[in-house]
């Protein structure tokens, strides 16, 4: 029987610990899992425990950790995730998606078309929210590692600042993925809806950004990075 996994926002060890408010409440409180109730936990560091809960109570849960292990390897490509900024569900899907692709680092993009306005406390929201995402992804997919999510900045900061082997952005005319040579490490631009603008284009090749096509069709900038990241990692990475 599969065990229930979680994340836990702490570093784990072998031993007995007192989970931190967020995840104890979830589980003694929304879940209402019971003492003696066996669990699988990670802390991001790329090892995975198995152990049981050894108090639920209302102020507090603790679990004991008896067995520590390597968990799910990374993708050897590397993979720096530029996603235009959009609405709603839309992001908080492409964000999914792209854990459970195995996406290293992810930086939401303000470009000109952009409709998503973010300021101060909403954008603080927005990251937590984020970073929840691609935790729940993580649990769900198996991965023992949490993609990093970065604050939004602006497309002209974020194509100066993209470290990697290869760099590309989408573009309906350009050369396939697979034209390119095997990278260690990827940065993908992909545009929010209604796509980049001419200028942008211009300007991410000015910065080292490839022109890069999925096929004939357009796709929406929700499905772009899934299937970016699948074509990707088929061709140089785990798939």
């Amino acid at each position: 029987m599969r065990l229930s996994r979680f994340f836990i926002d702490a570093t784990l060890s072998l031993g007995e610990h007192e989970l931190p408010e967020a995840q104890a409440h979830y589980i003694g409180r929304v879940l209402r899992m019971a003492e003696g109730a066996a669990l699988q936990v990670f802390d991001g560091s790329g090892t995975e425990f198995r152990g049981a809960l050894v108090e639920v109570g209302k102020k507090r849960v603790r679990v004991q950790l008896n067995e520590s292990f390597a968990g799910q390897e990374e993708s050897p490509l590397r993979i720096h995730l530029g996603q235009g900024l959009s609405r709603g569900e839309r992001m908080d899907w492409a964000i999914q998606k792209a854990t459970e692709l195995g996406v290293s680092e992810i930086t939401p993009i303000f470009s000109e078309r952009c409709e998503v306005r973010l300021k101060d406390e909403r954008a603080d929201k927005r990251l937590l929210h984020w970073r929840q995402v691609a935790i729940s992804a993580c649990e769900q997919c198996g991965r023992s590692q949490v993609p990093v999510i970065h604050p939004p900045v602006l497309l002209a900061d974020w194509i100066k600042q993209a470290r990697a082997d290869l760099k590309l952005v989408l573009h309906p005319v350009a050369q396939p993925l697979e034209s390119h040579a095997k990278p260690a490490s990827l940065a993908f631009l992909i545009g929010p809806e209604g796509g980049l603008t001419d200028a942008e284009v211009e300007l991410s090749h000015s910065a080292g950004f490839l022109p890069a096509r999925l096929g004939p069709r357009v796709l929406r900038t929700e499905t772009a990075p899934v299937v970016a990241l699948a074509v990707a990692q088929q061709l140089w990475g785990d798939f």
